[in-house]
């Protein structure tokens, strides 16, 4: 509930959330001419562009199937305001970030981001020149990926020509290209024998690790008699099926498969002799969908069961609400502050005629919500925290609101944030580390199996009741899934992103175990394992992988071992995402002999008690001067009609 301060440390992104509109949707790259000496891209503006300068020739961007028009050509580029904006740009906790040394200043926003196909550009900040970028080289990457604001100035240097792409393009771009080659896959996966059957949630998993091999004209795929665990699916061109008679020297032919056919099925079965040479047949060449037995088991077993390990407390849900249903914000009582946040304050208040408990009480300011577009976000939030019932999440018991403010009720959680602790001991041991986590599998597996994904963990988001208890707070980018389908939206942490969040090739609950290997580093050293002196070189760190970070010695080999079995970068090969769902987690090697049913029941003892002396005790939480801004604007407009 306060700014993170450490070096090098961003925090969320905007989570930008947005529905595809096909309709008029232009070519995602736009040529722009600007004279020398003329500004491109200003420090402080808000970005919404990438830049890309063409190496040699012009770049065009036109494919049929997507029915995407032609762009609009000379555009200038000073009318797209490249903007680099500190990280944090919607901080559902009330932090802000540490900066961003991008090079690329005024008062647009905008969101593209441009290539410099002829001539040269010089960056800037405060007057210093930086360096000179020229033919084929790129500024401004960070504004497709979400609402940043340039800390550089970008000057022609010459007369030059860019190419731009903005960032709602690109993304709906990205969304549509999934989602068209996840129908195709799962198309094909409909037509095969042993998939037919199967609920879509799981051709769908299977689609996600399909991966697609190319093979030259002649190639052997498959050759007689040899050993095979990989089944296939002909994508592109054609091949040709032949068998050796044990009489006979020549190959004969038997038929040819082509587009949509497959062939190695047996192989996934458990038959792996090889009875058939399949060979490429097409001057083009054969590309095909592999999936080798291995991964198809993980991922097979289980997955047409929904899990069913939680009931809907439905009726204890419902008499907490109607607990508090004629409570008025009037008689609430503010006592003091625990936080401050990007839209508001959160406040510990208590009712006025009941001493006995208090609450947390959320205080948002609507006209900043609608300045950040985070309205959906704010309603889902309500939505899926008025609904959850969990003792690893912190509860919602009402909403209010007035012309100025949103506000919600909460339980009060006492013993602080585990960052706060995190900040003063250092780092975790094995067995405090061990627990925390626990309590987070507990609530993932909770939300997880109502297909609602979380989106940002973090120590900041996980607070301590007064038993020692851990629990989650913040779900302003959770989201509820339709089953077995993704989210495109960019959001989170930076060093807690997924790296299939930065690519924009969609995600869903699979990217809450990829932050969870990273909540585990980070409370073993005090630090995240992905760490940038900007948002753009921490995404380049993440998308190198777990296995290029060095691992500190105090981490244990169970430690090391479970870590990078989360933060797979291939989404389905996540422990948690495979066949035995999340019990693969709890039943992991690090976690021999832990007590999950006395952790559920609240019998087993936390490794760390807070010290809380009453129900109005804030002093585990830091101080807080008095909100110094005058209250906000009205807003009516009456979005937040359902809050």
């Amino acid at each position: 509930m306060k700014v993170r301060s450490y070096p090098g440390r961003p925090v969320e992104a905007m989570g930008l959330s947005y529905e595809a509109n096909w309709a008029g949707l232009r070519s995602p790259f736009k040529r722009l001419e600007n004279s020398r000496d003329e500004p491109i891209s200003v420090t402080s503006t808000v970005a919404s562009s990438f830049e890309y300068v063409p190496r040699g020739k012009t770049v065009s961007f036109e494919d049929e199937e997507f029915s995407i028009p032609r762009p609009k050509l000379l555009v200038p580029v000073h009318t797209y305001g490249i903007r680099k904006r500190r990280t944090g740009m919607v901080l559902q906790s009330g932090r802000s970030g540490s900066g961003d040394n991008h090079p690329q200043k005024s008062q647009q926003s905008r969101t593209q981001n441009k290539s410099c196909p002829e001539g040269r550009v010089e960056a800037s900040r405060e007057n210093k020149y930086l360096r000179t970028l020229a033919s084929g080289e790129v500024f401004g990457e960070l504004a497709i990926l979400y609402n940043c604001k340039r800390t550089a100035t970008i000057k022609a240097a010459s007369d030059c020509k860019l190419w731009a792409i903005e960032r709602q393009c690109f993304q709906t771009i990205m969304m549509r290209t999934g989602l068209i080659r996840q129908t195709e896959y799962t198309d094909f996966l409909k037509s095969v024998p042993i998939f037919k059957n199967l609920p879509e949630e799981t051709l769908i998993k299977i689609s996600d690790v399909l991966e697609e091999t190319y093979y030259n004209e002649g190639d052997y795929i498959i050759r007689q008699g040899a050993r095979g665990d990989t089944f296939f699916i002909i994508s592109k061109g054609q091949v040709k099926v032949t068998m050796k008679q044990p009489t006979s020297v020549e190959e004969k032919f038997i038929r040819t498969l082509t587009k949509g056919d497959f062939f190695g099925e047996k192989a996934l079965q458990g038959d792996d002799l090889r009875t058939a040479n399949i060979i490429a047949d097409d001057p083009e060449g054969v590309s095909c969908l592999v999936i080798d037995r291995e991964t198809f088991n993980q991922l097979i077993s289980g997955l047409d069961e929904v899990r069913t390990r939680y009931k809907d407390e439905l009726i204890d849900r419902k008499r907490l609400n109607e607990e508090f249903e004629g409570l008025r914000l009037s008689e609430l009582r503010v006592l003091a502050t625990l936080g401050v946040g990007g839209f508001g304050r959160v406040e510990l208040v208590q009712i006025a005629h009941d001493p006995t408990r208090s609450f947390a009480l959320k205080q948002m300011k609507k006209s900043q919500i609608v300045e950040t577009r985070q309205q959906q976000h704010i309603m889902s939030e309500k939505e899926i925290m008025g609904e959850a019932n969990s003792e690893f999440i912190v509860k919602l018991y009402k909403t209010f609101k007035d012309r100025k403010y949103l506000y919600m009720l909460m339980e009060s959680c006492l013993g602080g944030e585990l960052w706060t602790i995190l900040r003063d001991k250092g780092f975790f041991d094995d067995h405090t580390t061990r627990f925390y986590t626990a309590c987070v599998i507990e609530a993932f597996d909770y939300l997880h199996s109502r297909n609602i994904i979380y989106r940002d963990l973090k120590p900041e988001n996980l607070l301590l009741d007064v038993s020692g208890y851990v629990k989650l707070v913040d779900f302003g980018f959770a989201k509820k899934l339709t089953h077995g389908r993704k989210t495109w939206t960019f959001c989170g942490t930076p060093e807690y992103v997924a790296p299939e969040v930065i690519l924009n090739r969609g995600h869903d609950i699979s990217a809450d175990y990829w932050s969870l290997g990273v909540l585990m580093f980070e409370l073993l050293t005090g630090t995240p394992p992905f760490t940038g002196a900007d948002p753009m070189k921490t995404y380049n760190i993440i998308l190198k992988g777990i296995d290029a970070i060095e691992f500190p010695r105090n981490i244990t080999r169970n430690a090391n071992v479970l870590i990078k079995k989360l933060c797979r970068d291939n989404p389905a090969e996540r422990l948690g995402y495979q066949k035995g769902g999340i019990s693969e987690i709890q039943k992991h090697k690090w976690f021999d002999g832990f007590n999950w049913e006395g952790l559920r029941s609240r019998t087993l003892t936390p490794p760390l008690a807070p010290k809380v002396r009453s129900v109005t005790d804030t002093s585990n939480f830091d101080d807080y001067p008095p909100d110094a801004d005058g209250p906000p604007p009205d807003d009516i407009t009456g979005w937040d009609a359902d809050f």
